[in-house]
């Protein structure tokens, strides 16, 4: 692949990734008021703080490769967040509710490090180090997130199968 070709496929998943971050960040307040368990609510909104950086460090890497912020939107995101929300507009038990939120949650962090995975391969194969790092950087965090999302899910099914 040339490399004019492989930068175009960076841009586009740089674009794309910065749509669903700023998509999440609208997403994640709700996520934290429809949340009834503790842990969970501070979870979200622990990820809102990571997600707002992760839009910070998008931004500068597409300053850095000059590049436009702009341009697309993302529709996976987008589908996935509104399946997401129609879970934070039902009713019942709140640890199944919860245990639905967790499931729509860890959808978005599997999308974005599968995209990030991407992205920092393109990065690297056209030798951008600097943004290979900030990539993997953001990539270890979306890690992170669906790591302790986990953890809080095996508490919460637990007291969803109880209920």
């Amino acid at each position: 692949m040339k490399l004019e070709n492989m930068k175009a496929l960076l841009l586009d998943e740089l674009q794309d990734l910065h749509s669903a971050e700023l998509q999440i960040t609208k997403a994640l307040p709700k996520m934290v008021k429809s949340a009834s368990n503790e842990r969970l609510k501070e979870a979200f909104q622990s990820h809102l703080e990571e997600t707002e950086n992760h839009v910070q460090r998008l931004e500068k890497i597409l300053k850095h490769m000059k590049m436009n912020a702009k341009g697309k939107t993302c529709e996976g995101m987008k589908g996935i967040l509104k399946e997401g929300e129609e879970r934070t507009k039902e009713h019942g038990d709140p640890a199944v509710m919860d245990a639905g939120l967790i499931s729509a949650a860890q959808r978005v962090e599997h999308y974005e490090i599968a995209s990030y995975g991407s992205a920092r391969t393109y990065a690297e194969l056209l030798g951008e180090n600097e943004v290979v790092r900030l990539l993997e950087e953001t990539l270890e965090e979306e890690k992170s997130a669906d790591a302790k999302l986990t953890q809080i899910a095996n508490q919460i099914h637990q007291q969803a199968k109880a209920a």
